[in-house]
């Protein structure tokens, strides 16, 4: 029972950021900015979580810290990347790109963990794939009028080929590395890494004068920061919990933000959806059906 509470609040919480984002952008909030302390309040929070800041010489031995080095780089190099895909190309593209990553994790659970590759299992992600599109299809053309150019269009690519890593690795590192008594450190570090290479970034613009230090970003950055954290925390308390089937939690978690995401903009945020994003939602449920139990 506490295992699908942790999938459920992992979905939830990242289903937040995705919709704290919206909000941002009505507000017209800086969005490094707000990304930079999102990483730094997470830092805060898995600190109070943790009882202290555990990041100190000794964890340079721990086998795990490089993990965390690169997993913390991949944290702020994949937000940025989503909201530069998202500004140039579209929130359309940058949905379905990060969402249909979901499929790599799943061919490396399989390949790495030989877990059984049911029918049923590989005929919902095909299904998920399907959903994912549907869902995210804009009501408009988006690109309407817009010229994009053949370089452009690889930022979904390495949205999609990102995401499905990072994915990929965080149920690597859960396997091999992390239990409860190290599994705040092990996050913290992550962050501070994200935290750090996001404050230099901001520092060199503060220096240049390219950007101006925003109030209102620090208290979206707070906003953003404890969810943030709180949604890996879950996922990892989820893979743990849900041990050997790791195909089939890290598709349905991918699969419950989408459908998740999609309701509280329709319910919200009062966007409109077509008959396309609602056959693509019962089609999400259909998928995470198969999957759950294949």
């Amino acid at each position: 029972m506490s295992s699908l509470l942790f999938l459920i609040a992992s979905i939830i919480l990242t289903a937040w950021l995705s919709i704290s984002f919206k909000i941002i952008e009505r507000f017209g909030i800086n969005n490094l900015q707000a990304i930079v302390y999102n990483y730094t309040v997470c830092v805060i929070t898995g600190s109070i979580v943790n009882g202290s800041f555990p990041i100190n010489s000794s964890l340079l031995k721990q086998p795990w810290f490089g993990w965390a080095l690169v997993m913390g780089a991949c944290f702020i190099a994949l937000f940025n990347l989503a909201a530069y895909t998202v500004q140039k190309i579209g929130v359309a593209v940058a949905t379905v790109a990060y969402k249909l990553s979901l499929v790599i994790p799943f061919v490396f659970s399989i390949y790495l963990y030989n877990e059984d590759a049911t029918a049923l299992k590989i005929a919902g992600v095909a299904l998920a794939l399907v959903a994912v599109w549907f869902t995210t299809r804009p009501g408009s053309n988006e690109q309407k009028g817009k010229k994009v150019s053949r370089l452009l269009w690889a930022m979904p690519l390495l949205l999609f080929i990102g995401s499905g890593l990072l994915d990929t690795m965080i149920k690597y590192v859960e396997q091999a590395f992390i239990n409860p008594g190290n599994q705040d450190a092990y996050l913290i570090t992550a962050f501070c890494v994200a935290a750090t290479v996001g404050l230099i970034i901001l520092l060199f613009l503060f220096i240049t004068g390219r950007q101006k230090f925003s109030g209102k970003a620090v208290l979206a950055g707070i906003g953003i920061g404890v969810p943030n954290y709180f949604s890996i925390w879950c996922l990892l308390g989820a893979l743990k919990g849900y041990a050997g089937n790791s195909s089939a939690i890290i598709p349905i978690n991918n699969m419950g933000i989408v459908l998740f995401t999609a309701m509280v903009a329709w319910l919200v945020f009062k966007e409109k959806l077509s008959a396309t994003n609602w056959l693509g939602i019962a089609l999400s449920l259909g998928a995470i059906a198969l999957i759950a139990y294949g």
